[in-house]
């Protein structure tokens, strides 16, 4: 009787401990529970410590509250122009309403990712390829504004919506790269013409600049020789005009400059000038008083 009273309590601890661990439920950070009783949304469960009846409440799978980032593999798109692109989209999005991300879709991922191939075809679909490669910014506003209004009764916000890469054809990227290596050398062409455009203009303007201040230069240098030959001729002058000098003073330094008159190299042939009697009179005269 000892044993078999013994027996049920140990199955009756066993069913306790069963049911307490049934009815206590922990809830992660960031995370966040579903509880249905008898299959009904009940309601959302935070992080912590809670408590649920158990084999009535059932708590569903934890949904992540945090900002995940789901990267798609590259769609094909055609372009305006009927060219061919592979795109690669990156998505940044986060669980807002636990109830609604488990009760209005069956998988917000895959929603998502049809929702975005729709979306980025209807984009991409009415651009060239020129205006698809450098609209990567409207491209994406569009896409989070449509993904933004269309998942909001999902439960979820999408937060930045980003164009990995954009591959034209092989063939349409080796036309590109050529048209890309000719721009260079046209643009290296142009800027080689205009520096040495700018080289020779420059060196035209040095050299007007020099002959302009060698002119300048020997203009300043004639001035003030004519302005010296000037001051000597004017102080010559005063002086002989202060010394009064006579008739036979005169005559004497005529005969002086003679010989410098007649030691030219040109010259062949010396003429005695006819003032030179009278000069030599005048010496003639001065001598005998």
């Amino acid at each position: 009787m000892l044993s078999y009273s013994f027996g049920v309590l140990v199955l009756l601890v066993i069913i306790f401990g069963v049911i307490l661990a049934r009815a206590i439920r922990i809830i992660p950070q960031a995370s966040a529970g579903l509880v249905e009783r008898l299959g009904r949304y009940h309601r959302t469960l935070g992080a912590g410590l809670t408590i649920i009846i158990p084999f009535i409440d059932r708590l569903r799978p934890l949904i992540d509250m945090r900002e995940r980032v789901i990267s798609f593999p590259p769609q094909p798109v055609i372009t305006e122009d009927n060219l061919v692109v592979s795109i690669d989209t990156v998505i940044y999005f986060q669980v807002t309403d636990p109830k609604s991300a488990n009760y209005e879709i069956e998988n917000v991922i895959q929603g998502i990712e049809q929702l975005t191939v729709t979306t980025l075809r209807n984009v991409v679909g009415g651009l060239d390829l020129e205006a698809a490669l450098t609209s990567r910014d409207s491209i994406n506003a569009a896409l989070r504004g449509v993904l933004d209004d269309a998942t909001g009764k999902w439960g979820v916000r999408v937060n930045r919506v980003e164009l990995k890469a954009i591959d034209p054809p092989p063939s349409v990227q080796e036309s590109m790269e050529k048209q890309m290596r000719a721009e260079r050398d046209k643009r290296a062409a142009i800027l080689t013409a205009e520096g040495e455009k700018q080289s020779q203009i420059l060196t035209a303007e040095g050299a007007r600049q020099a002959e302009i201040l060698r002119a300048e230069g020997d203009a300043q240098a004639a001035i003030l020789r004519a302005d010296g030959e000037a001051a000597a001729i004017k102080k010559v002058f005063g002086a002989v005009h202060d010394a009064n000098p006579d008739e036979k003073v005169l005559a004497y330094q005529y005969l002086q400059q003679l010989p410098a008159i007649a030691n030219g190299s040109a010259s062949k042939i010396w003429v005695i000038p006819a003032e030179l009697s009278g000069a030599a009179e005048q010496i003639m005269k001065a001598f005998k008083k």
